[in-house]
């Protein structure tokens, strides 16, 4: 086999593992929620637009308001993620479509990544009120409990069982 042939060989393995191995880090991006068309969302207008008029042009919301069905959530959220890592989220959009009691449209709100909070629980212990025993204390604390100091069983001329005067 000529050196030159052999350097063909080296070189096209070399690119090929390095295609395979940067395929590796390629980006995933994925989107949740509602499919967001901005002209649709600007046609909404307050005081024109009511409950039918919002489902017939945006569709059903996300989700509605717990406590009163005045409110319409329409829930947008787009992420990234490389290979085996988190989804990091790159954009988002809350539009909240608030209602009058008859049903009209009173107000619109759009939120986006600024209120969205991550949350770091801390993996430790969490606290509790009480004493703190480890585990032998737990299992033989009481060794030694019954008939403590001060107090005694009780017998026929002395019903309440106490030594105390």
């Amino acid at each position: 086999m000529s050196a030159s042939k052999r350097h063909a060989e080296v070189v096209a393995a070399t690119a090929l593992a390095l295609a395979a191995g940067l395929s590796g880090c390629a980006e995933v991006r994925g989107h949740q929620g509602y499919i967001v068309d901005r002209s649709l969302v600007a046609s909404i207008q307050p005081g024109v637009d009511n409950r039918e008029s919002v489902q017939k042009t945006l569709g059903a919301p996300s989700f509605a308001s717990q406590f009163d069905d005045r409110t319409w959530y329409y829930v947008s959220r787009s992420t990234k993620q490389f290979s085996f890592g988190s989804p990091a989220p790159v954009s988002q959009l809350t539009l909240a479509v608030h209602f009058d009691p008859a049903g009209n449209v009173s107000g619109i709100d759009r939120s986006g990544l600024d209120k969205v909070v991550s949350i770091h629980p801390v993996a430790d212990k969490t606290p509790t009120l009480g004493r703190k025993r480890s585990l032998f204390q737990e299992l033989f604390g009481n060794i030694g409990a019954v008939g403590a100091a001060g107090t005694s069983a009780p017998t026929s001329d002395n019903p309440g069982g106490s030594t105390q005067p």
